[in-house]
């Protein structure tokens, strides 16, 4: 399976925005994007342009990609799904990309970043009412419970993250128990629950051209 393996500081560069690509490093004094706060490549730091309307769509799509970790393809998949769902677009777009379970590894403190969320689903690490699942785009449901499986709760990413895991605020949509190591899905997340520093609409404009 493709994936990117390069610099992922230099992806927050490229999009203007603090990703949270690298856990911890990311709260602490060497996050690469506080550090330069400029594009990536020998003319980062020349002549800003104004963006082209074309130029937005692209960075906000590629902004979002990036966040939850997608390759071109799956996330284009993703569009086309949501496009032939009921509601508006661009929120069923977010909404099944907040559903997959390497992002409610991530949301509920299992995990410090995407990253290793993805690693630790495939590697069998959660089950989903019971059952192992080891597929990270699986999609949950309301009422569905995630939890870390008895052998591996003494692994030290996991026992980190959650020692960390009041640091980031948790949505509303998943009631976690610590001590437990399980996170219940108690709705399916709506727009209200995702960053208000994505412009959905742009990413519909791009890709109903």
């Amino acid at each position: 399976m493709a994936r990117y393996t390069g610099p992922v500081c230099r992806l927050c560069r490229r999009e203007h925005a603090k990703l949270f690509l690298k856990g911890d490093r990311c709260f602490s004094d060497k996050c690469g994007y506080d550090r330069r706060q400029y594009p990536p490549g020998q003319h980062g730091q020349g002549r800003k342009k104004r963006p082209s309307d074309y130029g937005q769509q692209l960075r906000e799509k590629q902004k979002v990609k990036r966040m939850y970790g997608l390759l071109e393809k799956q996330f284009r998949g993703y569009y086309f799904k949501a496009a032939r769902m009921k509601g508006v677009t661009g929120e069923n777009l977010l909404t099944l990309l907040e559903r997959r379970l390497d992002n409610v590894a991530l949301r509920s403190g299992f995990c410090a970043s995407h990253r290793e969320a993805r690693q630790l689903v495939r590697h069998g690490h959660f089950v989903v009412n019971g059952n192992r699942v080891n597929i990270p785009s699986y999609q949950v449901r309301e009422g569905d419970v995630v939890e870390v499986r008895e052998k591996s709760r003494k692994i030290q990413k996991i026992s980190d993250a959650l020692a960390n895991v009041d640091r980031s605020p948790r949505p509303s949509w998943i009631d976690l128990e610590k001590d437990n190591f399980r996170a219940k899905i108690t709705a399916n997340p709506t727009r209200s629950d995702i960053s208000s520093d994505i412009d959905e609409q742009l990413i519909v404009e791009l890709y109903s051209k």
